[in-house]
């Protein structure tokens, strides 16, 4: 019978000192500042463009393969490991060693993740920039900056000259994000955007099952965005994954960079985007707020208020993207999204997945200090 190779010095002491800079780099996550100045605001940006340099030379999305030949590769793994467990038998050893390799797996992943992205969950983030201090918000705020949103909703939505949206390409998409961006640096210049790398999703059929609209790849720099959704969703799920590009890892930082660089966009399809999907954020949180209150006359009231004084084409808009997310309804979907809510939770957004909804916190706290949408 064959024998399992022990595992030997030299290999845990590599274990040991790929454990110890995982340790280092956990501990840095106590210091935001430095990580602002040195990582997100330092080397990252330096990475990042490149990353996108890279990778916006082929049109399709490299991470997307990647995620493919690395799928293949575990399963042949596994089923290599099956083969030799039936051939030569389980044993103490193997079981070792299969830990030892999982574990070092494990850090690689760790390591490199935090490295190539991951410390920006650890930053000052957009706070520390545009000096702002969100606050636990009322209900009242909250549907005061409910109604401003349908204000401006409407506004919007009546400036079309057809009833019927235009239906734009990605690539033009891409271009007039990119350009949003520009627009938004002349304020804030940490929102300068260069080489853009905005991919359609090769698991676009996927998304109705995983429950994504749009996802970055860390480790390719690339943003995917799915091609078989609602067109008018596009441009602002672009800024949104285009903030992740730039650092901003939290998903309300992400959202609500998303929302200032599609309002500073002279496109007033991208800009009726951002609305579109800050007032569902704004609504779900006053279903949120009144649902804990158990004030139900209020919470009906709420409702009713936004229904008859949303314009008829946004409630039309609104009923279309609706329709087309309930066709879709399956039973993995909330599995995967319960998973993602945990993976946020372990970086340090406590909310989970719904810290996408913290967004309109940010918003109000924005309105606050300057004023106005």
């Amino acid at each position: 019978m064959k024998t399992v190779a022990k595992i030997t010095v030299n290999r845990w002491i590599s274990l040991g000192l790929l454990l110890m800079a995982c340790v280092l780099l956990f501990v840095l996550s106590y210091f935001p500042q430095l990580i602002e100045v040195y990582y997100s605001a330092g080397c990252y940006p330096l990475l990042a463009k490149t990353l996108r340099f890279l990778t916006a030379i082929l049109p399709f999305s490299i991470g997307d393969i990647g995620y493919i030949i690395l799928s293949i590769y575990l399963i042949y793994r596994f089923l290599q490991l099956l083969l030799h467990i039936k051939k030569e038998s389980f044993s103490m050893q193997l079981f070792k060693n299969i830990a030892f390799k999982c574990i070092k797996t494990v850090l690689w992943c760790y390591l490199i993740f935090k490295l190539f992205w991951g410390l920006n969950y650890d930053r000052l983030g957009i706070a520390h920039q545009l000096s702002l201090s969100p606050k636990l918000y009322s209900k009242e705020a909250v549907v005061g900056i409910t109604h401003q949103l349908i204000d401006s909703l409407n506004a919007c939505r009546r400036q079309f000259k057809d009833s019927v949206l235009p239906n734009i390409s990605s690539k033009i998409i891409t271009e007039k994000a990119v350009k949003g961006y520009g627009y938004a640096a002349v304020n804030w210049p940490f929102l300068n955007y260069h080489q853009p790398s905005v991919k359609q999703s090769l698991y676009s059929v996927l998304g109705d099952y995983i429950g994504f609209t749009g996802y970055f790849n860390p480790i390719t720099g690339e943003a995917q965005v799915r091609s078989d959704i609602p067109n008018l969703l596009i441009p602002y799920i672009t800024c949104h994954e285009m903030a992740h590009q730039l650092g901003y890892a939290s998903e309300s930082e992400a959202n609500f960079v998303g929302y200032l660089t599609a309002i500073a966009s002279k496109d007033l399809y991208f800009r009726y985007s951002a609305y579109l999907e800050l007032f569902s954020y704004a609504q779900s949180e006053e279903v949120l707020l009144f649902g804990k209150e158990k004030d139900f006359k209020a919470f009906e009231a709420t409702l009713l208020y936004n229904r008859t004084h949303l314009d008829r084409l946004v409630i039309k808009d609104r009923k279309a993207i609706r329709a087309f997310f309930q066709k879709r309804q399956n039973r993995l979907s909330p599995t995967v999204t319960s998973m993602y809510d945990q993976y946020l939770k372990l970086n340090k957004q406590a909310a989970g997945i719904d810290s996408y909804n913290e967004v309109i916190g940010w918003l109000i706290a924005y309105q606050q200090k300057n004023g106005g949408l």
